[in-house]
């Protein structure tokens, strides 16, 4: 990040405090900024849609839904937030349906946790403020 740029806003949609408590260090541990967290597919919606943050760090199973679905709302409602799909349901039937709806990256939660960070600003070279 450019000395005096402002960090990258990122909002956490998983339903495990577990992993958002560990993503929320190893993100603000790299510079990032998290702006929200929610663990159903509305709360996800209301609390982006609010916070509009520049990266959404999204798992595919929420607590009650999908993140297809939070993804799909969002890119409608506001097609500059970007998303990171992070998920232990990473098959390739998983990457290719998101990636075709939107997603910029899908890092899978139980290998490749070390490329998260990576992939989240890699993901907000995408947005157009």
């Amino acid at each position: 990040m450019p000395n005096g740029a402002a960090p990258i806003k990122v909002f956490l949609a998983d339903d495990s405090e577990l992993i958002c408590d560990r993503v929320a260090a190893m993100l603000t541990d790299a510079g990032m900024r998290i702006v929200g967290r929610a663990e159903s597919p509305q709360a996800c919606f209301n609390g982006i849609l609010q916070s509009r943050p520049d990266v959404v760090v999204l798992d595919v199973q929420l607590d009650g839904g999908a993140g297809l679905e939070v993804l799909r709302t969002v890119r409608l409602a506001a097609p500059e937030v970007a998303f990171v799909v992070f998920s232990n349901n990473s098959g390739p039937a998983y990457r290719r349906r998101y990636l075709a709806e939107g997603a910029h990256q899908f890092v899978d939660k139980s290998t490749q946790l070390e490329q998260l960070a990576p992939a989240v600003a890699k993901a907000c070279g995408h947005v157009t403020h």
